[in-house]
């Protein structure tokens, strides 16, 4: 080799380097690659995925090769500039200390980190480019590379480590896809981002949650007059509407608003008209989860559900659309009974009613009261209180200074919060003055 002439040597030189960049290339953009977007480029029939895929199935021989060729390339240029050194300066101990010297930053800079960091930038376009070269290498290198890894599977066996390379799909768990959804910020809609969120959430909060307490209810009871019933169909404010005889704890059924018109046409629709078209009531059990009623929904083609405890006893009411409207906002009126008033005053502090669920008040004033308990704001006052407050009572809960408006019927029925966090001009607060 040292017959060969100066420029032949140095351009060997560069070619060593330049290929054992490649393999650096390589490693550091299959390692780096995503993988989900990789499993969508190969399901759309995309070659260099499929090829990048089956590299990527068995990891310790897709590394087996790369670093073969790597450390080969290496040594081989290390020994060439010993032949380069000898070359011109002879057998000279301090001339062969400065090549080793300036093959080793050689190999750093030009093989080993630039190449790297480059892949780490690009490792999509890099690793599926390089698919096409490394699955070629793999097949004429396989008997070595299947002898280096029966040392390397030995050695894993007595560290006892057993990695599984069958599984390229990393795991990600539901805390992990919501902050993927939450970076994703540029590339999804503000909207869709929103929705998303909400339906991974869908699991956590329950119907106890979101259900309209049986207080706020409007039913029809059919021991009533018929003319009040027949008055009470005429400015329901709901399309159905739940059924009792004598008390609320006597729910036996519910009746839509269309099969009422139809029976007005008729005449006058009456407690017997009723019972004729209601339908059985649908029960939930406290507890389920929104995303289960959901399904529970779909599958029973219900639209309304009355929640009852582990006793029986009906505890609230809760539709279709209350569980769409806590993954896509809301987009239905509410009865003025529900409304939820919050009334921004000029000290900054909001009025509201003491029914208003905990969940709005921190959806709607970027609050982070408890959800864990109570689920209204008069359920967590009384809870703090262990008693009914008196009108005027002042009371500090989760750091949020409240002062009780109005109690009656043993409820707190209107509240002042100052919330600190609210920022100026909060979207759906009306404002009024003092």
């Amino acid at each position: 080799m040292e017959d060969l002439p100066l420029y032949v040597l140095l351009i060997v030189l560069a070619v060593l380097l330049i290929v054992s960049a490649f393999f650096s290339l390589s490693e550091t953009s299959m390692m780096a690659i995503n993988r989900y977007r990789l499993r969508h480029l190969a399901n759309e029939g995309h070659r260099g995925a499929r090829l990048t895929t089956r590299l990527l199935a068995n990891t310790d021989r897709l590394l087996g090769v790369i670093l073969l060729g790597n450390n080969l390339l290496n040594a081989a240029a290390a020994t060439l500039v010993a032949v380069i050194v000898s070359v011109l300066f002879g057998h000279s101990d301090l001339a062969l200390l400065f090549g080793t010297v300036a093959v080793t930053f050689a190999i750093l800079v030009f093989s080993e980190i630039t190449p790297k960091v480059i892949a780490a930038a690009y490792p999509d376009r890099i690793a599926l480019a390089s698919s096409y070269v490394l699955t070629p290498l793999l097949k004429i290198f396989y008997p070595v590379v299947w002898f280096v890894n029966l040392f390397v599977k030995l050695l894993l066996t007595i560290l006892r480590l057993n990695p599984r390379t069958d599984d390229t799909a990393p795991k990600i768990s539901l805390e992990e896809l919501k902050t993927l959804v939450l970076e994703a910020g540029h590339f999804i809609r503000k909207k869709h981002q929103s929705m998303l969120l909400n339906l991974f959430d869908l699991e956590t909060i329950t119907v106890d949650d979101v259900m309209v307490p049986r207080s706020q209810i409007e039913a029809i009871d059919l021991e009533g007059d018929d003319e009040d019933i027949h008055n009470q169909l005429l400015t329901c404010y709901h399309t159905r509407l739940p059924v009792y005889r004598g008390t609320l704890d006597n729910v036996v059924g519910v009746i839509h608003a269309r099969k009422v018109l139809n029976q007005m046409k008729n005449g006058e629709v009456t407690a017997a008209t009723l019972t004729k078209i209601m339908r059985e009531p649908y029960f939930i059990p406290s507890g389920t989860a929104l995303f289960s009623q959901l399904q529970l929904f779909q599958e029973n083609r219900e639209r309304i559900g009355l929640v009852v405890d582990e006793y029986g006893e009906w505890m609230g009411l809760v539709t279709l659309e209350d569980i769409m409207e806590e993954i896509i906002g809301e987009f239905t009126t509410h009865a003025p009974s529900q409304a939820g008033t919050f009334l921004k005053q000029e000290d900054g502090s909001v009025i509201v009613e003491g029914s208003t669920l905990l969940r709005d008040l921190n959806r709607k004033l970027a609050l982070t009261l408890p959800l864990g308990g109570p689920k209204t704001l008069n359920g967590l006052i009384l809870e703090h209180f262990q008693d009914i407050p008196e009108a005027g009572t002042s009371v500090k809960i989760a750091n949020y200074p409240m002062e009780i408006i109005q109690t009656q019927d043993r409820v707190v029925k209107v509240v002042r919060i100052f919330p600190t966090l609210v920022p100026p001009g909060e979207i759906g607060i009306s404002r009024t003055a003092a």
